[in-house]
């Protein structure tokens, strides 16, 4: 196993342990620190999938002309700085600079997935990407009861600053990686534009569909389960828990599986998620819920590998680079619908997303690539 690839997946399971101890409870946080309601929540969330969206495919081109080291490095460093913003912030203008500011590293995205397939020698593609959604989820089975824990005891701004600790270790492990040559085409025989690609584009609708339909009931659940439910910050960090470990447990189970079967399996957990949420009334429940809700991460490295088999070496970052960007549309679309759902009655949003996802498995199985990928 390439040694650099051990260095990437230590680094992203301690970002999975910080960024657990916080990420999940940020809907939460802006409710109780900063009295905003739902709907406002929404759009807050709306726009971070904004902060995310713009930086995905400039980062991907960036990626195949220059390399994919400089942009990890830079995206873990401003992570880091973007996390101690929002742990040191009182106000809620300087909470926001540091939540889009972390928003913005979602630009590692398609760099980081890029090295993972350039590295991965024997494996498939689906595997090595299965190995960074596994890596940073286990981190995340660790964090979300850490940061219930300590946002009851020592108040959730800690569970920022805390995390920006563990982010400084993360950030060394990603400083020891190796750089990786730049994948060049034949000048005499380029291959089609990207965005001339039939297939590609075709795929990217189903793929959207898809992450519209699984992500629906998922922004303002936390909400719904602390203030419907009347779940504790530490019952609520037990939940998030499960659902780290359905997050990287899927995600492996899923890894040698084939992507056109797998996508379609991933997002019946999801909607198995909001029926939990929905009709459970335990926390078992909710934790099974969210537990299964791990289909939704186990979902992209399957699309990212369908998309891989359409493309030249050449474009692999600019792919996954749109790919990414397409998500982060439905980032930044989804929250505030959701939001405007949740003030019409909190409970809405789950069958209307159980319906969505039923339509997008079969969308997926008879739109997805056909071609024949091994795992």
């Amino acid at each position: 196993m390439n040694p650099s690839l051990l260095f990437v997946a230590s680094a992203l399971f301690l970002w999975g342990v910080g960024e657990g101890m916080f990420f999940n409870f940020v809907p939460i946080y802006l409710r109780n620190q900063f009295v905003l309601s739902e709907p406002q929540i929404g759009f807050v969330l709306g726009l971070f999938g904004l902060s995310m969206a713009i930086t995905h495919i400039p980062s991907g081109h960036i990626a195949d002309r220059l390399g994919r080291r400089p942009l990890l490095i830079t995206a873990w460093v401003l992570g880091l700085l973007s996390s101690l913003t929002m742990g040191l912030a009182l106000h809620l203008p300087l909470f926001l600079v540091g939540l889009f500011g972390y928003g913005l590293t979602a630009f590692v995205s398609s760099p980081l997935s890029s090295y993972m397939t350039a590295g991965r020698g024997e494996w498939s593609v689906g595997t090595a990407l299965s190995l960074t959604t596994a890596a940073f989820n286990l981190g995340m089975v660790i964090g979300p009861v850490s940061g219930g824990w300590i946002g009851e005891h020592l108040g959730m701004r800690m569970s920022f600053l805390i995390a920006a600790g563990i982010f400084v270790f993360s950030t060394v492990f990603i400083i020891l990686i190796k750089p990786q040559p730049i994948d060049q085409h034949d000048p005499q025989a380029p291959p089609v534009g990207l965005f001339s690609n039939q297939k590609f584009i075709g795929f990217l609708f189903v793929a959207a569909f898809a992450v519209f339909a699984m992500y629906i009931a998922q922004p303002l659940t936390p909400n719904f389960l602390a203030g419907v439910r009347n779940l504790s910050l530490s019952e609520t960090g037990w939940i998030f828990t499960a659902g780290g470990l359905g997050n990287a447990l899927i995600a492996l189970a899923m890894s040698r599986v084939n992507p056109r079967i797998g996508f379609p399996v991933s997002q019946g957990m999801v909607a198995l998620f909001a029926l939990a949420v929905w009709k459970g009334s335990s926390l078992p429940i909710f934790a099974l819920g969210y537990f299964l809700m791990g289909g939704f991460r186990a979902a992209r490295p399957l699309m990212l590998a369908q998309a891989r088999e359409l493309v030249h070496d050449s474009q692999m970052g600019l792919t996954y680079g749109t790919m990414e960007t397409i998500s982060a549309i439905i980032f930044i679309v989804t929250p505030p619908i959701a939001g405007f759902l949740f003030k019409l009655d909190p409970a809405i949003v789950y069958p209307i997303g159980i319906a969505l996802i039923a339509i997008s498995i079969v969308v997926s199985l008879i739109f997805s690539p056909r071609k024949t990928i091994h795992a």
